[in-house]
């Protein structure tokens, strides 16, 4: 089946769900994305939590606990692990670890402006990587956005007072395995194979145990057993806090993209991006301003809502008839 034709069945299906669970479901992606950045700053950056890790492994732990019970109690159905899994699944499971792990170390590493400025990154790389994989075309609005994007980007990190290199490698890597996950959660998300709930249950189920062999191994559990803050309620409590969001934040992705499709999610994801660098410049401490910086803040959240607006216009644009059809129409 071709790109334009799978497109085509996609846009259909989002528009047949009423507005208000469309809604609803966009809100819920945004306040979940939002506020599991904001936690997981505090949790890294303000109690100092010594693994990154072994936060993820949490989270990880909460999303196979919570889908299996609901399983169990048949509120939700996938299907029962067969050799087929792996297969099936696969390169999802390295890249779901790979998105978790950096995306926290990177957000412990880096002020919240900065680490929005650069999670924007996302954006060209998933484009990358739906041309070459689902052999999908962007117009040059689009284009030029998206280099609007990159620019804002590269001013305000230029001129970052705060630069972390570890940091920046993180955060980018962090890009990458987010784009890449989403393009391929893309393709397997396919009611008669795994569905939904499958991919999020098995891409948690076979990474954790790997994930806490890794962390044995480089001493982060043992750093973990002897943190100070364990018997501190407000630590406890936004720790835990953390590995529920962490799952609420892959269902509510997955939710905002069954019923509006990846384009609300972007637009919802760029509005919350927003909010977070400019909240973060008020709060959270790790902000050094700079002229700079704010005008490559400023840049890049334009690129950023023009990029979605020009999607969000041509999404809303009706559809042209394609060379096949006029061809029909022709003969007809």
């Amino acid at each position: 089946m071709s790109a334009a034709a799978r497109q085509a069945e996609e846009e259909p299906a989002a528009a047949a769900h009423p507005p208000l669970p469309r809604l609803l479901s966009a809100f819920f992606y945004g306040t979940c994305s939002f506020l599991i950045v904001l936690v997981n700053k505090s949790v890294l950056t303000t109690y100092r939590f010594p693994s990154p890790m072994v936060l993820g492994i949490g989270q990880m732990a909460t999303t196979i606990l919570i889908l299996y019970v609901s399983k169990l109690n048949k509120i939700i159905h996938f299907p029962d692990f067969d050799k087929s899994i792996p297969v099936k699944l696969f390169p999802l499971p390295l890249l779901y670890v790979g998105n978790h792990i950096s995306g926290l170390t990177s957000t412990s590493k880096l002020s919240l402006p900065m680490f929005t400025v650069l999670r924007k990154f996302t954006i060209p790389f998933t484009l990358l990587l739906e041309i070459i994989i689902l052999g999908k075309q962007y117009s040059l609005g689009i284009i030029v956005s998206v280099f609007a994007i990159i620019l804002g980007a590269f001013i305000a990190a230029g001129s970052d007072l705060s630069f972390n290199l570890e940091g920046y490698i993180f955060v980018l890597l962090n890009d990458i395995f987010t784009a890449a996950n989403g393009v391929y959660t893309k393709q397997k998300m396919d009611p008669k194979e795994l569905g939904k709930y499958g991919v999020l249950f098995y891409n948690a189920y076979f990474m954790v145990i790997p994930t806490m062999i890794i962390s044995f191994s480089t001493g982060d559990l043992q750093q973990v057993t002897d943190f100070k803050h364990w018997t501190n309620f407000l630590f406890l409590f936004q720790f835990l806090l953390s590995c529920f969001l962490g799952f609420l934040l892959m269902y509510s992705t997955v939710l905002c993209s069954h019923y509006n499709s990846a384009l609300t999610t972007s637009v919802v994801g760029a509005i919350k991006n927003i909010s977070i660098a400019y909240i973060g410049m008020l709060v959270g401490g790790d902000y050094i301003f700079s002229i700079l910086n704010f005008i490559g803040l400023n840049i890049c959240m334009a690129g950023g809502l023009r990029y979605s607006f020009l999607t969000l216009r041509g999404y809303n644009k009706p559809k042209q008839p394609t060379t096949e059809e006029k061809c029909l129409d022709s003969k007809s």
